[in-house]
């Protein structure tokens, strides 16, 4: 058992960016895309991976975050959670039992899955179960009881691949990725509230007319509604808000321009690296879909599971998420009086995430996505406060440093990404009500759910072996 725990540890430490090469190369040489051609996809996908977390992390994260700091000094905010970004969840849930164990157990359900036709979706993103154990390590400290949390992780993980795999032909048709789908447990949590915002909005005269389409914006401005001048222009009006100081005109004027190219560099990059990740993965793809329909034509079409950071570079995600990055800071000040408590920093860049399976729902709609943004960021701060004390008891049993985090050994920590994940607060809000009747009621939802999919795998299997 130490030397399985040992393995699978040296395993989460390898991170995104060499674990994904590893797996890509390993999937598309078992379905005969050839060593050398799986090998190049796979470090293609990494070097994505690679440029993707520089330009958020390094790009976003630097320039963007101390703007929204100083907006908080300059304001005068009281808010008391720290929001400590997804770095520190994703250590504080991989640092917990039902971390040690998660991999393991995600690729046994992932693969009892496939067999009976209950997704189509091959999860290779494995680095990511970190998700499903955050929502099972705090379950188990809730309810102490380890084995609630390992089944609650393993019912978020089924919910979320069968919203992989009903989001798929989206992500296919707005993302221009075919074969992919995005079981992603922060991403997919926000597909049920897009598509009921969306549904809503169908049934609004005059409402489901409006239609900022950003990508006609682009064409009809010409160079100036290029993503570059976009992202410079929303920098600068940051920047103007955040560092202006009549008294030093020569230096806001410099942090306010370099903050301004930074923001789009953002909108330039970012894209550029998605295009690498899908550069990488269409050889995969393409080989799955050959294996697939010659080996198992009864189980439809199959998907390869996918960190949702290969779709960040839509153009629609990105300008939304630049607009939407400081109205999260507006709402948590106008949410205070009904408990707010948390002040987004950590996760600032998180925002686009929560977007990624959001644009292609509302079809590529500015004015919708804008909507159902300000709608889950809006639920994502009141549950990210609800979450604080349980985020907090789990960072202090994996022995997470808090009071380098937040100043504080007495602090209260969250984030957004996953303390403000909809389908993780289902689990805890249940689990506070009884331990039992959480696993019981999201296990029922869970299986009437997976047996609906099924149906509708087969259902499609059969029409796709029809036309053939």
């Amino acid at each position: 058992m130490d030397a399985i725990l040992s393995f699978f540890t040296f395993i989460q430490g390898l991170g995104v960016s060499v674990m994904m090469p590893i797996i890509i190369t390993i999937i598309g040489t078992a379905l005969g895309a050839g060593f050398g051609k799986s090998l190049k996809a796979g470090l293609t996908v990494g070097v994505g991976f690679i440029g993707l977390n520089l330009v958020i992390n390094n790009v976003l994260g630097t320039s963007l975050a101390p703007a929204v700091e100083q907006m908080t000094t300059r304001f005068g905010l009281a808010l008391n959670i720290i929001d400590v970004g997804w770095p520190a969840s994703s250590a504080i849930a991989m640092g917990s039992t039902v971390g040690l164990f998660i991999i393991p157990l995600g690729l046994v359900v992932n693969i009892l899955m496939l067999i009976t036709n209950t997704t189509q979706t091959v999860d290779v993103d494995i680095w990511n179960y970190w998700h499903f154990a955050f929502t099972g390590s705090i379950v188990a400290i809730i309810t102490d009881n380890i084995m609630l949390g390992f089944a609650a992780a393993v019912i978020n993980m089924v919910v979320v691949l069968i919203l992989g795999d009903i989001t798929a032909p989206q992500v296919e048709k707005s993302l221009g990725m075919p074969g992919v789908s995005l079981p992603h447990g922060f991403t997919a949590a926000f597909a049920p509230i897009a598509m009921f915002v969306n549904w809503v909005i169908d049934k609004i005269p005059g409402v489901r007319d409006i239609n900022i389409d950003v990508e006609s914006m682009q064409k009809k401005f010409g160079v100036f509604g290029e993503p570059l001048f976009v992202g410079t222009i929303i920098g600068i009006v940051i920047g103007c808000i955040a560092y202006f100081d009549a008294a030093d005109i020569a230096g806001s004027v410099t942090t306010i321009l370099t903050l301004g190219v930074s923001l789009g560099a953002v909108l330039v990059l970012i894209p550029r690296m998605a295009a690498l990740l899908m550069e990488g993965l269409l050889p995969i793809s393409d080989a799955a879909s050959e294996f697939i329909q010659k080996h198992f034509q009864s189980r439809g079409k199959i998907y390869i599971g996918l960190d949702s950071a290969v779709g960040v570079g839509h153009p629609v995600t990105l300008s939304l998420a630049l607009i939407l990055i400081p109205v999260m800071l507006l709402l948590a000040v106008i949410l205070q009086p009904l408990g707010n408590q948390v002040i987004p920093f950590g996760d600032l860049s998180t925002a686009t995430y929560m977007l990624v399976l959001i644009t292609p729902i509302v079809n590529q709609n500015g004015f919708r996505g804008l909507i159902v943004g300000i709608i889950v960021l809006a639920v994502g701060l009141l549950i990210s406060t609800y979450m604080a004390p349980f985020q907090t008891a789990a960072a202090l049993q994996s022995g997470f440093d808090i009071a380098s985090a937040a100043g504080s050994a007495n602090a209260m920590i969250s984030s957004l990404c996953d303390g403000a994940n909809p389908l993780t607060f289902i689990f805890v809000f249940l689990s506070n009500i009884n331990g039992y009747v959480c696993v019981g009621v999201t296990g029922v939802l869970a299986i009437v759910f997976a047996i609906w999919n099924r149906r509708r795998i087969l259902k499609e299997a059969a029409e796709l072996h029809a036309q053939q």
